[in-house]
């Protein structure tokens, strides 16, 4: 590593070869570029611990086999992969991205079926969607003009580039004064936004919407979590306008836990403070990390 690529910007694994992220590379022609035919999975290091990371590349695996690739790396050789990006980053909090490509089709063919999928991942420092006073005080949101692709066309369970939607959304919401959007399908349901669930608090009682959306593994343990301590937690359709109307609203996401949102549409939403169930399940998702099975101890050697 020279002087000019501090590892704790970030270290990557490309062509079988640990390297800065700063120069770390795609071809040009890799259909994962040109394309947008890849999938990804992110996990986070709190504390120098991975969360859930067995779940993350198992999830991972069940993308590429839906999309019909494959790498020549077991799940146990992908998790020694991102730990050692982590351990060469030096990185206690980190943001970890596996990403599968379809890789460069050979010359005069379009065929998918003839590429060498290509395996990427890197570390990085810890990624927020929202600084601290957000997550502190709350989040501004709109329910965005955007409809979300539909889960007929692009299955959102399999994470993927396909952003171009959720991208909207963010200007939409910069547009309107607000940090993030989320979108709805063409029926007035609430689907997602750019990286993250979303959860309507009502009575006392979390409901999350259950179609169009990336299953994200955040949002799975705000619902095991519920459960376990007998919050009512429904997975099913959320009309645009029942998220209006909840006592409290919160967002899940890997890039930052469980962050308030405490304005929706231009209006503050409760006191404009987070509410007591919001700040009672965001304690319990950082306590979280700690709990046995979920982590796994990077050794930093």
């Amino acid at each position: 590593m020279t002087q000019d690529h501090d590892p704790a910007d970030g270290i990557a694994f490309v062509d079988g070869a640990y390297v800065p992220l700063a120069l770390a590379s795609v071809p040009l022609i890799d259909r994962g570029f040109v394309r947008s035919d890849a999938t990804y999975d992110v996990v986070h290091v709190w504390q120098g611990r991975f969360f859930r990371l067995d779940n993350h590349i198992e999830r991972f695996h069940a993308s590429m086999q839906g999309l019909h690739m494959s790498l020549p790396h077991s799940k146990a050789d992908i998790a020694g992969i991102l730990t050692e990006c982590v351990r060469r980053s030096g990185l206690r909090d980190a943001y970890v991205q596996m990403t599968c490509t379809r890789g460069v089709p050979p010359r005069g063919t379009r065929d998918p079926r003839l590429c060498r999928n290509r395996f990427y991942a890197f570390a990085q420092p810890f990624v927020w969607i929202a600084n601290e006073e957000q997550r502190r005080e709350g989040l501004s949101m709109i329910v965005s003009s955007v409809q979300r692709i539909q889960p007929e066309a692009v299955d959102p369970r399999i994470k993927n580039f396909h952003w171009l939607d959720l991208t909207m959304g963010i200007f939409e919401a910069y547009e309107n004064d607000a940090v993030v959007a989320v979108l709805t399908d063409r029926a007035g349901n609430v689907t997602e936004g750019a990286g993250f669930n979303v959860f309507a608090v009502r009575d006392g009682r979390l409901a999350t919407p259950d179609r169009g959306v990336f299953e994200g593994m955040t949002r799975r343990t705000v619902i095991e979590m519920a459960r376990e301590v007998g919050i009512g937690c429904e997975v099913r359709d959320v009309p645009a306008d029942e998220l209006r109307a909840a006592d409290e609203i919160f967002i899940t996401s890997t890039a930052g836990g469980i962050m308030p949102v405490t304005v929706l549409d231009g209006r503050i939403h409760g006191n404009g403070k987070p509410g007591p169930l919001t700040r009672r399940i965001h304690d319990l998702y950082w306590d979280r990390q700690h709990a046995a099975g979920l982590f796994t101890e990077i050794d930093y050697g």
